[in-house]
Formats: C-alpha cells, sequence, structure tokens
C-alpha cells in the first residue's frame, strides 16, 4: 500500500474524487473512519460522513482488483456515489458565480456534467492508489451562516506525519445531506475551480466553457496551479 506523504499528492486524490467526481475533489471519505453508530440512515451530516466513509472504502477494498482491471466499472462506481453524496448542481452554481446568475437550469447542468466527468477523467485511477491507511476524525459540526447548511470539521491522519485538515460543507436537499464543498487544508473545490474557470467564461459562455471540458480543449486542474 502507498503511502503519500507530501500534501499536493494527497489534495491531487482528494480534490478531485470526492468532488466530482469525485467525487474526486474529496475523497477523504474513501479513508477509514471512525466507527460510526450502525443505523439504517445518517441522521446527521457528521454521520453521512462517517457511515459512508467505511462504506466506501470496504468496497474500494474489496473491488480494487476489478477496477483496476476495468476502469470503465471504476469510473461507474464513482459517478455512483458522487450522484447520491454531491449536490453536482448548487456546486456548480457556486463555481460559476457571478457568470452564473441568472443562468438556465440546463446549462448548469451541462457545465456540472461536464465538469465531473471531466475530474473522473483526469483523476479516476488516483482511487486505485489512495492510501486506505489514512484514518479519518471528526473533529466538529457546527452551523454555516445563513442557514447555508453545516460545515463537519475534520481530519486526515496519517501514520507518518501530521494530520491534514479536510472540512466537508453540507446542506439538506429532499431531506438528505448532500456535500457541496470540500477543502483539503483549506483549500476549497469550489474556490479553486471558480478562480480557473472565471477567465474561460468571461470570454465564452456556460455552454460553451462545458462544451470545451467535454472536448478536452479545457483541462480542470484540482491542484489549483
Amino acid at each position: 500500500m502507498k503511502t503519500h506523504s507530501k500534501t499536493p499528492l494527497l489534495q491531487r486524490a482528494l480534490l478531485p474524487v470526492m468532488l466530482a467526481s469525485a467525487l474526486f475533489g474529496a475523497t477523504p471519505m474513501l479513508a477509514v473512519a471512525q466507527t460510526a453508530p450502525a443505523q439504517a440512515a445518517p441522521s446527521s451530516a457528521s454521520q453521512v460522513v462517517l457511515v459512508n466513509s467505511s462504506r466506501i472504502i470496504s468496497n474500494l477494498e474489496k473491488r480494487r482488483t476489478e477496477f483496476k482491471g476495468n476502469p470503465s466499472v471504476l469510473r461507474q462506481y464513482v459517478a455512483s456515489e458522487f450522484n447520491n453524496l454531491f449536490d453536482r448542481d448548487y456546486a456548480a452554481r457556486l463555481v460559476l458565480g457571478v457568470h452564473g446568475r441568472g443562468a438556465a437550469d440546463a446549462d448548469v447542468k451541462a457545465f456540472a456534467d461536464a465538469l465531473s466527468d471531466s475530474l473522473m477523467t483526469r483523476y479516476g485511477s488516483a482511487l486505485l492508489d489512495f492510501n486506505t491507511q489514512l484514518k479519518v476524525r471528526v473533529k466538529s459540526e457546527s452551523a454555516l451562516p445563513g442557514g447555508r447548511g453545516v460545515k463537519v470539521a475534520s481530519e486526515m491522519q496519517r501514520p507518518d506525519g501530521e494530520p491534514i485538515p479536510v472540512d466537508y460543507l453540507l446542506r439538506q436537499v429532499g431531506g438528505q445531506w448532500k456535500v457541496f464543498d470540500v477543502m483539503v487544508e483549506g483549500v476549497s473545490f469550489v474556490q479553486t475551480f471558480k478562480t480557473q474557470f472565471d477567465a474561460p467564461l468571461r470570454q465564452k459562455s456556460i455552454s460553451q466553457v462545458a462544451a470545451d471540458l467535454r472536448a478536452g480543449r479545457t483541462q480542470t486542474n484540482a491542484s489549483g496551479k
């Protein structure tokens, strides 16, 4: 099992994995988590983080050989988890910022889908190298200003280094907690891509930028560099 000791490598594996597809932008949920109380459905944002952490990492370990031999199966798995846990359209509107004001839902969805697919294409294989010896410890859960949701502050504990702070922002969607931003060592998924796409969106429409992403003319950079 590989041990990542450099934060940039972790950011490249995390920010694309749970955030967009994953999920990709946040895959601390793929680390071994604290033991959460057994129950049918997580009732708090913290439980959503813990319960899904254990389930996803278990599936990743059991199916690692399968995923390595069939990348399309890994892609389908990540997409499924991302769709269940991540509020893609809301996060996309945050990434679009002022460029998304008054934008049609269809254009926002097209951008969200293109961003997710781009992240998965570039960073999907990072899941197969992810160090599953890392452990997630939830430190606190607090309300966000303006009733926007909650922040679950956690840290990834490494056997060979200092803990890495990872914060999740979640909000209620249809009675379920969903993640809309992840911050690794204070680096926000939403802010990273908001900055990255500001210039293209000043020159082109949302649908054109989405088309560029799909065609590979524009690529995501989860490291923010």
